[in-house]
């Protein structure tokens, strides 16, 4: 449908991560294999919390919706894109990349919110331990929950109207593997320059705040861990933070190489590997960190696994 020079787009056409035929079938299996071990490994994680009553606490409970979000998170990407390395015609509708992208920022951003939360939920078990559990309450939690998902959907709200308002007249081709806004801004036919503002300016606030209270409660918590007279102590309140430490590193470091630049120095074939790293690889890392390094959730999986032996 025709209106003035400006073509309506009903579909655009996802190029995925490569045009080489030679690789399609092999980065099938590759990303099948990841996206497989990512649903066992977070879903896995969701019963062990549930079942076990001793990780019924405001620590758990916010990792067990950060595997919540991580299930999403990659279910919303991975599925189409290995159908995508089969399929000769990689297209998606106009309401699924909508759909898609909304989904896509929605759980990201939740995911960014809940690891400051997490942050906050150690600052408070380490600093004031005394006071914990009435710091963190039932109400204090359910207040943390709304926040983190309403500002994930408030963030997918404006990403997405900013972006499909725009007017599409040329290629419809994506270059990318699933609906982002750089490589679609760059396929629109008119001046993206407010979109790359709102992008930078949004996105990139969001991360400053979420860095601002990790950074703020991981100082208060290096603090007070230094304070601690036996070594022994130290390093065991050093271990219940380096899991969170490092889902932390690798999800804002990938982030901020993603969006907090403008969208005209965007490299796409870089910007891809990172989008990899952060929808599809660090799902699949994040239990894997969580169940190898934290002694709780091997203690209540080593339990587990010997009632379901026995």
């Amino acid at each position: 449908m025709q209106t003035g020079n400006w073509t309506q787009v009903t579909e655009f056409i996802l190029l995925g991560l490569t045009d080489d035929p030679m690789l399609q079938v092999p980065l099938f299996i590759l990303f099948l294999l990841v996206y497989i071990i990512t649903l066992m490994g977070n879903i896995g994680i969701m019963v062990l919390i549930r079942v076990t009553q001793r990780l019924h606490t405001p620590m758990y409970i916010l990792l067990w919706n950060l595997s919540f979000v991580d299930t999403c998170f990659s279910s919303v990407t991975a599925p189409n894109m290995l159908i995508n390395f089969l399929s000769e015609r990689k297209a998606i509708s106009f309401s699924g990349c909508v759909t898609q992208m909304f989904i896509f920022y929605a759980l990201g951003s939740t995911e960014g919110f809940l690891l400051s939360a997490m942050a906050y939920d150690r600052y408070v078990a380490i600093c004031n331990p005394l006071l914990y559990s009435v710091i963190m309450n039932n109400r204090t939690c359910i207040y943390i929950y709304i926040c983190v998902y309403s500002v994930g959907i408030l963030n997918a709200l404006i990403q997405a109207i900013f972006t499909f308002t725009l007017p599409f007249c040329g290629s419809n081709k994506i270059t990318h593997f699933c609906c982002d806004v750089p490589p679609i801004l760059k396929i629109s036919c008119t001046d993206t320059t407010l979109n790359e503002v709102v992008l930078i300016s949004v996105a990139g606030g969001l991360i400053l705040l979420c860095l601002i209270i990790i950074l703020v409660s991981y100082s208060f918590i290096v603090s007070a861990i230094l304070t601690i007279n036996s070594v022994d102590g130290r390093w065991k309140a050093f271990s219940t933070c380096s899991s969170h430490f490092i889902c932390i590193t690798l999800f804002f470091g990938t982030l901020v190489f993603m969006y907090v630049k403008p969208t005209s120095t965007h490299s796409m074939a870089k910007d891809r590997v990172a989008s990899v790293f952060y929808a599809v690889i660090i799902p699949m890392l994040n239990p894997l960190i969580y169940s190898l390094r934290n002694q709780e959730v091997k203690g209540a999986l080593g339990k587990v696994m010997k009632r379901i032996c026995d």
